[in-house]
């Protein structure tokens, strides 16, 4: 496989064959993400036959492949028609594939109905993670997401509709410290409407400089201490109403690793927080050291 790198794929998909089938982001506008800005990440889709003949390389190994993960962050901007026909290679030629997922942008579903995203489901996709990053329009706006609350929620309804499951990406301390509880807020309200399957939580980093964020914020993006991260945290969970969503903030961004059930365990991870809050030497956070990306 070659790929171009560097190369992201989200901490649950380990396991996963990395399918590249487009290179860099189509939006890459987001003042606080870095990850497709290098000059070798310029946005395209891969050929159909490029994407055949990786997918022949892998059934010629002989390897056995039961998960595959469509890079980059992009793949959903591809048309249906694309995506249908990557779906039927992977079943032709990996037939022990189980499990399709891919990162998703909530404007690459505006195009595609239901019905299209139903036909997906059957040929294998099953999961998608959708980078809201916040359910406020404030911060969205802020940080050039290109999305509302409106549109992401609009995403997320087709999503359940076609049967597909979504794992949705939070971003603790997106709001800086000017608007960090509407931002926690307005997510767990997002959140509340869309009820996903998968939730997670991972702190903002800026590992080339905050540059981009400052001047979004005109100057005055701050982002939370450590005490400030888990005040916003609780008032997130604090105001999440989900009946029956995988929870997790295990991240290596996070310092505080959170793991449950929402809503079953949403006393317990509460306290997990007012713990690290009023009694951080005795929570097992993690050092900085330890949250290297």
């Amino acid at each position: 496989m070659n790929y171009i790198e560097p190369l992201f794929r989200p901490p649950s998909e380990w396991k996963s064959l990395i399918l590249q089938v487009t290179n860099g982001c189509s939006w890459n506008r987001c003042s606080f993400c870095d990850m497709y800005t290098a000059p070798q990440k310029r946005f395209r889709a891969q050929k159909l036959d490029k994407i055949e003949a990786d997918i022949m390389s892998v059934a010629n190994s002989g390897r056995s492949v039961h998960r595959m993960f469509l890079a980059d962050g992009d793949a959903m901007s591809l048309p249906f028609d694309r995506l249908e026909a990557i779906c039927l290679l992977i079943r032709e030629h990996l037939p022990e594939v189980t499990r399709i997922s891919s990162y998703c942008l909530p404007r690459n579903l505006r195009n595609k109905s239901a019905e299209q995203l139903s036909r997906l489901r059957e040929l294998g996709l099953s999961l998608l993670y959708i980078g809201c990053e916040s359910g406020d329009d404030e911060v969205l706006k802020r940080i050039e997401k290109g999305e509302t609350f409106e549109s992401s929620l609009a995403a997320l309804k087709k999503i359940k509709r076609a049967g597909i499951k979504s794992s949705v990406m939070i971003l603790n301390g997106l709001g800086g410290t000017e608007l960090s509880q509407q931002h926690a807020i307005n997510s767990a309200k997002l959140m509340n409407a869309a009820q996903p399957e998968y939730l997670s939580t991972l702190v903002v980093t800026l590992p080339l400089g905050s540059e981009r964020m400052d001047a979004s914020f005109d100057g005055r993006f701050q982002l939370p201490d450590q005490h400030g991260l888990f005040v916003e945290m609780h008032t997130l969970l604090t105001h999440l109403e989900l009946n029956k969503t995988v929870f997790r903030s295990d991240h290596a961004s996070n310092y505080l690793v959170l793991k449950g059930n929402l809503g079953k365990d949403k006393q317990r991870l509460l306290a997990e927080v007012e713990q690290a809050m009023t009694q951080p030497h005795s929570s097992g956070l993690r050092l900085e050291w330890q949250r290297g990306l």
